[in-house]
């Protein structure tokens, strides 16, 4: 019961791997070995692929030898560009049995924007799916490779039958350079080794069991280190099936949740908010009475649940799960970005074993994760084995920045020494930029981030992310960014204000209505961290492709 999820790779030690941890591609090697025939990259759209562990590693050993054959050489850098797919997670692993070294882009820039980052990277063979491919066909690239069938030099349809030595990484050798979107609008490219990724791959299922027999449900984007963490290399390590998902509609994905029968649910705040609001507003719409009832049963559900570990919720709602097509789900995992405790509640109080995660790009990602057996709803989780965390100039409440040492804390950043010095002290901690605070069992406490910090007269520091989470169930509001602003420049009075897009329910709406719902909010905040004024924007606020204002860019 006290074995740790990674003692199994000691029987591979010295013949698959040599080092403390093997690399992605001797990971790979070795789940092919355990489990050859067990389903691993499955699509529905826009037609079926299947492949299984051995077909995995086979064809990614023969892209490897492709990749090789057109110059590619140890530490060369390789991109890949792409929706969510077979063919994206092939390339990936292509690029690594090449002895290369992978650079996932974000393909939701524009092509000049992703060029861009290319030439930073010094990118010399791209992957790409079919809407960007003519427009790399014409840079000074070795070679554009597609991921889409309807296009040339497609990437199921290379053969490659060289058997050349290839000089394959280190787990000290970097493995991917991703850069981060970030809401200050400055892209840095973060180096993660293998032992970044593999490491912190198998300390988080610590705090969470994953099993063979599972099937992830790759929605995210797998470019983003959350995603390809926790989805793409946490299901490679135990030998789980990868859904891909076909499209980001509610609808697509209820269906592709039910075909797969998924049991590993990954999303963000956004989507899991949206879909525990639609649930509940299709009960209300049923009558008080009923609604008032299951209110009931999931409040005395969730009391079992978290006083007696016993999940009765499963079988009592099941009918409800499916309406979600979560009845076959296992796990729900909620990253990117803080998510109401009412959101986490109900999952929970429904029968799901919902937990969240904290991390970063520059920690692999994942650092904290709640046990499903013993969560904490405020909580961003248990800090992971592994870890060493403290809080630097902590406050009379413990709360300060936060700063994480461990095997899963990135190289750097890349030929960027100045920004790596930045946030790594000279005892190799990395500075998150986030405020927090560790209880004595170790859970880590969110408050917000350092760089948006709003300093009240009376000297009181005010988060705006704990602000901004209060409007996440109001269903009239589409975006809100909370900052400060000068009410008296002389005197460096600092007052609250509230910039709101509104959704579609609520573009219609007086302005009254909205004080009202400023109003509400207020009442559950601290005097100090009360909204003095707000403005209705006729435009949405820019975001990332990870669904976070560009807070800094916003005038």
């Amino acid at each position: 019961m006290n074995e740790k999820p990674w003692e199994f790779l000691n029987q591979y030690k010295g013949t698959f791997f040599k080092g403390e941890w093997p690399t992605l591609p001797e990971m790979l090697m070795i789940t092919a070995e355990r489990y050859p025939d067990r389903k691993s990259f499955t699509a529905y759209s826009p037609s079926l692929i299947e492949f299984n562990y051995s077909e995995v590693l086979e064809k990614s050993k023969m892209l490897g030898q492709y990749i090789h054959s057109l110059g590619i050489k140890k530490g060369d850098r390789v991109g890949v560009a792409g929706k969510n797919s077979p063919e994206w997670a092939l390339a990936y692993l292509g690029i690594l049995f090449a002895g290369a070294v992978v650079v996932p882009l974000d393909y939701g820039l524009k092509s000049e924007e992703i060029h861009e980052l290319m030439k930073v990277a010094n990118v010399e063979i791209l992957f790409c799916d079919e809407e960007k491919f003519d427009f790399f066909i014409g840079q000074n690239l070795k070679k554009t490779i597609s991921l889409s069938s309807k296009k040339d030099n497609y990437i199921l349809n290379i053969a490659c039958t060289e058997k050349n030595e290839i000089d394959l990484p280190g787990e000290d050798d970097l493995a991917a350079i991703l850069f981060t979107s970030g809401t200050t609008g400055v892209a840095k490219g973060v180096m993660l080794t293998h032992k970044n990724f593999v490491s912190d791959c198998y300390q988080a299922q610590a705090n969470m069991n994953i099993f063979h027999t599972d099937v992830f449900y790759a929605l995210l984007p797998l470019h983003h280190s959350y995603s390809m963490l926790a989805v793409f290399i946490e299901s490679l390590s135990v030998g789980a099936e990868i859904i891909f998902a076909g499209a980001m509609a509610i609808q697509q994905i209820l269906k592709d949740l039910k075909r797969g029968k998924v049991t590993m649910f990954l999303g963000i705040p956004l989507l899991f908010n949206k879909m525990i609001r639609g649930l509940m507003k299709g009960i209300r719409e049923k009558g008080i009475l009923l609604y008032g009832l299951i209110r009931f049963l999931m409040w005395i559900s969730g009391l079992i649940k978290k006083y007696f570990h016993i999940n009765p919720g499963k079988k009592m709602f099941k009918g409800i799960l499916a309406k979600l097509s979560l009845d076959t789900n296992r796990i729900c995992i909620c990253g990117g970005g803080p998510l109401p405790e009412s959101t986490f509640k109900m999952f929970n109080q429904l029968g799901i074993d919902f937990v969240q995660g904290y991390g970063l790009t520059e920690t692999s990602p994942i650092v904290a994760l709640n046990p499903k057996e013993a969560y904490k709803e405020a909580s961003v989780g248990k800090m992971i084995p592994g870890t060493e965390t403290i809080i630097l100039n902590p406050d009379e409440n413990g709360c300060g920045e936060i700063a994480i040492k461990g095997s899963m804390v990135m190289k750097g950043y890349f030929n960027n020494e100045n920004a790596t010095s930045e946030v790594m002290n000279k005892e190799l901690y990395l500075k998150t930029g986030d405020i927090g605070y560790l209880d004595n069992e170790n859970y880590l406490y969110l408050t917000g981030r350092a760089k948006s910090i709003i300093v009240t007269s009376g000297g009181k520091n005010v988060f705006p992310e704990e602000i901004e989470d209060k409007f996440q169930l109001f269903d009239e509001v589409e975006q809100v960014l909370v900052r400060g602003f000068m009410i008296d420049a002389k005197m460096k009075e600092e007052g609250i204000e509230a910039l709101i897009y509104p959704s579609d329910d609520g573009k219609n709406l007086e302005t009254n209505k909205y004080q009202e719902i400023i109003d509400e909010v207020n009442r559950e905040l601290k005097s100090f961290q009360k909204i003095n004024r707000f403005e209705i924007l006729e435009q949405p606020m820019e975001m990332t492709t990870t669904r976070k204002i560009k807070r800094f860019a916003v005038k």
